[in-house]
């Protein structure tokens, strides 16, 4: 591992907000670009040792722990205490539910600026400049302190001195660096903010990573293929032979794949395969367009030019005057 390399860590992934501007809807249920954002959300962090949620279970598409904060709806800082107590890590990563343009590789640039900073937490921030501690990394040692000492200076009864604290409370007493994203920070509030979602799913210039994502935690698959690949197979197979060729040429190629190796390997081996046929049959249809070259004509018979000959020459000269 380099000085730059994000070390290993756990994620923490708070999503038991009660949703008040949404209508009290289960928002982390809520789709953008076809998937839940509580699952858009887990893709990002798929690279935790151990993912734990802060919620009630819900079907997810991956296997997560799940743990709940005490009491429930205890707001932020009782909920990522509760999901702290269940991870091991040196760093944790936390984040919202609500994300839908996170990525791995901004989880990775939050981890890589906590280890090359030494700073307790590195959070991102929007397009305002505002810290969003929700989507940030955390010294899982620094984190435990803070929080501790909140604990400590506002527990009473049967309350664990947490419930309904907000979160510049806990940020307030780390030693924070941060990392600008106003995309990945973008969050789901209301209503109007997921129709925002939604349409910039389709505008931001990533709406094919979005489908195949989209489609690959549809089907279950886990596997990263060169998508160009496939692409130029589409194109070669609709060019060169007929457009209904190029999805059942793709179709074929995974079947094809997934008899073997299963691999990304697998899948371009087959379709390299299937482009060569494509634009074999393409030259094929090419040569055959062309037209046909004239055929030289057969060589006649020869002519007897001898003498008695009909045909003018010297010793028999072509009729003319006075002939």
């Amino acid at each position: 591992m380099t000085a730059t390399d994000p070390p290993p860590y756990d994620a923490i992934v708070l999503a038991g907000g009660a949703a008040r501007r949404l209508g009290g809807t289960d928002k982390p249920s809520v789709r953008v670009g076809g998937r839940p954002l509580l699952d858009r959300v887990l893709a990002a962090c798929v690279g935790a040792r151990r993912t734990v949620v802060v919620a009630a279970p819900r079907p997810t598409f991956r296997p997560v722990h799940w743990t709940r904060e005490n009491p429930p709806g205890g707001g932020p800082v009782a909920a990522l205490d509760a999901g702290l107590r269940h991870t091991t890590a040196d760093c944790a990563v936390v984040l919202s539910a609500d994300l839908p343009f996170l990525e791995a590789a901004t989880v990775e640039r939050l981890l890589s600026a906590l280890r090359v900073s030494g700073a307790d937490a590195a959070l991102l921030t929007d397009a305002d400049g505002r810290d969003q501690p929700l989507v940030a990394a955390y010294r899982t040692t620094a984190l435990r302190h803070a929080l501790a000492a909140l604990a400590e200076g506002n527990g009473s009864g049967g309350d664990n001195g947490l419930t309904g604290l907000p979160l510049r409370r806990l940020t307030a007493a780390l030693n924070l660096t941060r990392v600008p994203d106003h995309l990945a920070s973008f969050d789901c509030d209301t209503w109007d903010d997921i129709a925002d979602a939604r349409a910039r799913i389709r505008e931001h210039g990533h709406v094919l990573d979005e489908w195949i994502s989209a489609v690959k935690d549809e089907l279950g698959i886990d596997l990263d293929v060169d998508t160009h690949v496939l692409l130029d197979l589409a194109r070669d197979a609709a060019h060169g032979v007929a457009r209904p060729a190029a999805p059942l040429t793709t179709f074929l190629v995974g079947y094809a794949a997934a008899q073997g190796k299963g691999g990304p390997e697998a899948v371009a081996e087959a379709a390299r395969k299937a482009v060569a046929l494509a634009l074999r049959w393409a030259e094929e249809a090419t040569n055959a367009e062309k037209p046909t070259a004239e055929k030289p004509t057969a060589e006649k018979p020869a002519t007897d030019d001898g003498p008695g000959s009909d045909r003018p020459g010297p010793d028999n000269p072509a009729p003319g005057p006075g002939r």
